[in-house]
């Protein structure tokens, strides 16, 4: 998932008192009106948001959550879980892009929004072609305890919404899980920090 789509720009943090109790640690949200999401209108304002909307539409239109396509991607590998999950509805049939860790690979999948089929076959990269960030970042991951199906649970239920995306981000030394949520006509972010997950 690139910046554009895991960061949502102009955002104002609001601090969440009650989470979980097998939630991770911190969660943080984050709204407000994204300028990006799945666009290619080079800044123009009007039709971002009419891209925005469209990608909004045809994701409460689909049949399979989040949820359900990370678990088709990680069923396809025993012992994988995910570390990156988006939808996009912008071409052809909305499909959800599932990044998965299994072995020392990351698989990519592209799973039908409609069906939950595997689109097009699957793809693995060997972790030793990755820069040390994005290495670093996966070891982490299988470190900690939660999962990324955990932080998208916990987002949905702070948010009140739905989660479009999702993902690891490092911010100052620690890693999260960042979380995209459509809650009613808006897109939240929230920030979640899972126990253990800060290193140098």
């Amino acid at each position: 998932m690139t910046t554009a789509k895991r960061r949502i720009s102009g955002l104002l943090a609001l601090a969440l008192s009650a989470l979980l109790l097998a939630a991770p640690a911190r969660a943080i949200v984050s709204s407000g009106t994204p300028t990006t999401l799945h666009s290619d209108t080079d800044g123009d304002a009007e039709a971002d948001r009419q891209a925005v909307s469209r990608e909004i539409e045809r994701f409460r239109s689909s049949s399979i959550s989040i949820n359900q396509a990370m678990a088709i991607a990680e069923a396809r590998h025993a012992g994988a879980t995910t570390a990156d999950v988006s939808f996009d509805g912008a071409s052809g049939v909305p499909v959800y892009r599932v990044k998965t860790l299994h072995n020392d690979r990351i698989w990519r999948h592209t799973i039908n929004a409609a069906t939950g089929e595997l689109v097009g076959g699957e793809a693995a990269l060997p972790l030793a072609e990755l820069d040390l960030d994005d290495r670093s970042n996966l070891a982490a991951l299988g470190a900690i305890k939660h999962r990324l199906a955990d932080a998208v649970h916990v987002a949905e239920r702070a948010a009140s919404g739905k989660a479009i995306s999702g993902g690891l981000v490092r911010e100052r030394g620690r890693l999260n899980f960042a979380i995209v949520v459509i809650s009613g006509d808006n897109l939240k972010e929230v920030i979640l920090e899972p126990p253990g997950a800060r290193t140098k």
